[in-house]
């Protein structure tokens, strides 16, 4: 298991190096990616599930793939991602920091290796907490996660008009089989 912690640790700050020369290129397509404005974090903390995704080499393959987040003594957040591929359970272990804490907003930065750190930006939460949809500084990440294996279709629908109306390119996702 803790091989399998240290490939996706490594593939990770690999894909993040690779890709640190195109942080300031422009992308072609323009995104809303502007957090949600109002964000409580000890209400996010807990486990939810990843229901749709962008196709990244990190995660590439996985299946009922979870996220965990819960506070660290240092006051950032433990994240502890798992995912099966193969059969075979992966586990990722990173930290989250909030960005702009005087802000309360979405805004925060992920990391799974050392000091590198990604964005990570809720775009859009509902009122419960129950599902969500993530986003990033570019339109290479898109997420949507639950609280529950599956969503419905009503909210379905939520998220995808509201990844549309920010300018993501739905037709991208992936659909988790959990």
């Amino acid at each position: 298991m803790k091989a399998n912690h240290c490939r996706w640790s490594l593939r990770f700050l690999l894909m993040s190096l690779l890709l640190l020369p195109f942080q300031s290129c422009g992308s072609a397509n323009k995104i809303d990616n502007t957090p949600v404005p109002k964000f409580e974090l000890n209400r996010f903390l807990g486990q939810w599930y990843e229901i749709a995704r962008y196709d990244h080499k990190f995660e590439r393959g996985l299946n009922r793939v979870t996220a965990e987040y819960s506070m660290r003594d240092d006051g950032k957040v433990r994240v502890l991602n798992t995912g099966y591929k193969d059969g075979v359970k992966q586990t990722a272990e990173g930290k989250a920091k909030v960005v702009n804490p005087e802000l309360g907003d979405g805004y925060l930065k992920v990391a799974f290796f050392w000091i590198f750190y990604a964005d990570y930006r809720v775009l859009l939460i509902d009122e419960d907490y129950q599902y969500a949809l993530i986003g990033s500084k570019k339109d290479n990440y898109l997420w949507i996660m639950s609280r529950t294996p599956s969503i419905d279709e009503e909210t379905r629908t939520i998220l995808l008009e509201e990844a549309q109306s920010r300018g993501y390119d739905t037709d991208r996702l992936i659909w988790v089989r959990q």
